[in-house]
């Protein structure tokens, strides 16, 4: 039977595709959760008030705009995140460096 290798681990040691899975779930939930919940609510709206189909598509409208606000949102902070990562990679590397 082989081994099984143990998994890399990144400078906080956490496995190194965490955040990219962590933002994927995210933003995947920005997407989903919103529209989900307004086609629910939109239809029984309409049932409710007999209006179909304008209720219906104004919820879903206004999910699509939630959604980019909060993918956008996510986004950048996932930006933020990876620059504070690259930039303490760079001041880490450069102090292992001997001085010649």
């Amino acid at each position: 039977m082989a081994e099984k290798e143990p998994e890399k681990k990144g400078a906080n040691n956490e496995v190194w595709w965490r955040p990219a899975v962590m933002m994927f779930f995210e933003l995947s939930g920005w997407i989903a959760g919103p529209v989900i919940i307004a086609i629910f609510l939109g239809n029984w709206l309409d049932e409710k008030y007999g209006t179909e189909p304008w209720l219906f598509l104004s919820s879903v409208g206004l999910a699509m705009v939630i959604s980019i606000v909060g993918i956008v949102r996510g986004a950048g902070k996932a930006i933020k995140e990876m620059e504070k990562f690259d930039t303490k990679k760079k001041n880490n590397i450069k102090m292992d460096k001997p001085n010649d």
